[in-house]
């Protein structure tokens, strides 16, 4: 029997054409007094509010005034083992992973310890706007079943995967190219598309995984390949550098994964930065996605990703926090680094291409379209709406707006969590006051056991 259908009112901004190909209010449309219908957990129908209400007089009404009602952010690329270790200071990218993040993933062995971890990243996800994620774990299986038990709990759709590592890595957390598969795909048969939950095939990068285990990996990937595949390429200079030593044969970092069957839809690679016009054309041709980690390429020092270049070069381009290497939880804040990035790359990206890299344009990645990052109806109800004036500063900008992006841009530029005025997974409001926009909202479930509230 079909649930209640729910009726949300508020602004409503459908960004439903891909801005970087069309002009900005060609690929959108706003509804000032706007309205999203939704039911079994899936949107019915957008449009204005006073169209949607007659049409369905028996439906339960959430005002949210003049909140504006987005698709849930989507992250691309995260590792939720490093939640404890963001924000720590000063190493570049292999002696951060020697540093701080091996040594925090030995922990993940005890499930305990992994679902507490996977418990508190999907809430602090949550209290940003972000709805769905693709994950790395570690090499433990017990850290992919914490974070699609608690997926579950949340009712989010998540993408992860066993990090497979057999060589440059410490002890506890090297396997070897028959375990990675047999584990891989023993999970892979466990979780994926089991509820909202989707798993990726998962080699942390060509240094830490001998060509053997790459070739495992690929051949699991040609047997299920309609699983993601995630990685990361050409993230800084020493790292491809270091790449070029351990694989003298290869023509180049890409051709680590590819002579491996590891390029193809459905493979997404983050940061690649520091790209040859070959590699490039390889990644365009094969379908593959860049992951832009705008946060963690200026955290840890990587370099500045062309965002506007590759799009515009044919590539499919997600955006992503890259938590822990990156510095927020926040896709408002990665959304902001983005912007800066574009303008030192000579692309000011307009408001309404940045919102499509946190929604579509990273559920593309993910090839998870036809479900998240969208209000195209049939799409799973994942929303998040927004507070355009949730602090002083930022409501002063906003009082001079004269359209909507001049509207939500100061949000992008300058909102954190306090801007994140509710949020709605599979169609349940699991943050924000049901009714009353002015109220303080409501602290996520598990946040809150474990601040003792």
């Amino acid at each position: 029997m079909s649930e209640t259908q729910t009726l949300l009112l508020g602004q409503v901004l459908d960004i439903h054409t891909n801005p970087f190909t069309v002009a900005s209010d060609e690929a959108a449309a706003h509804e000032r007094r706007g309205a999203v219908l939704v039911a079994d957990g899936r949107i019915l129908a957008v449009g204005p509010a006073d169209t949607l209400r007659a049409a369905h007089p028996g439906a339960r009404v959430i005002d949210h005034g003049e909140g504006l009602i987005l698709p849930g952010f989507v992250d691309s690329h995260a590792h939720y083992p490093q939640t404890a270790i963001i924000a720590s200071w000063g190493k570049r990218l292999i002696d951060w992973l020697n540093t701080y993040t091996f040594p925090e993933e030995m922990r993940f062995s005890d499930p305990t310890y992994a679902r507490e971890i996977a418990d508190r990243y999907l809430d602090l996800l949550l209290s940003h706007g972000t709805t769905s994620v693709a994950s790395f774990c570690t090499i433990h299986p017990e850290s992919v079943t914490a974070i699609f038990e608690s997926a579950a709990t949340h009712g989010m759709a998540v993408v992860a995967g066993k990090t497979c590592m057999d060589r440059n890595a410490p002890d506890g957390l090297r396997d070897d190219a028959r375990s990675a598969f047999d584990d891989s795909k023993t999970l892979l048969e466990r979780w994926h598309g089991v509820g909202r939950a989707t798993y990726a095939i998962t080699p942390r990068f060509s240094p830490t995984s001998t060509q053997e285990q790459l070739e495992a990996l690929g051949a699991l990937w040609a047997e299920h390949p309609d699983c993601p595949m995630q990685t990361h390429l050409s993230e800084q200079t020493d790292e491809v550098e270091w790449v070029a030593a351990l694989y003298p044969g290869k023509k180049d970092y890409l051709d680590t994964y590819e002579a491996h069957g590891l390029l193809r839809p459905g493979g997404m690679f983050g940061h690649a930065i520091w790209l040859t016009n070959s590699e490039r054309d390889r990644l365009r041709e094969h379908g593959a996605a860049l992951i832009h980690c705008p946060t963690s390429n200026t955290f840890i020092g990587s370099g500045l990703f062309d965002t506007a270049r590759a799009i515009a070069e044919g590539q499919t381009v997600g955006l992503a926090t890259d938590t822990g290497g990156g510095s927020s939880f926040s896709m408002l804040h990665t959304m902001a680094a983005a912007y800066e990035v574009g303008q030192l790359t000579g692309n000011a990206l307009h408001p309404a291409q940045l919102l499509w890299l946190a929604t579509t344009g990273s559920a593309c990645a993910m090839r998870l379209q036809d479900r998240i990052g969208t209000l195209r109806p049939g799409s799973d109800a994942d929303l998040v709406v927004l507070d355009l004036a949730s602090t002083p500063a930022v409501a002063q900008r906003h009082a001079r707006a004269t359209d909507i992006w001049e509207a939500v841009f100061p949000t992008i530029m300058m909102g954190d969590d306090r801007a994140i005025q509710s949020v709605y997974v599979g169609g349940r409001q699991v943050l924000g006051p049901a009714t009353d926009p002015g109220h303080s909202r409501q602290v996520p479930p598990l946040i809150a056991d474990s601040l003792g509230l």
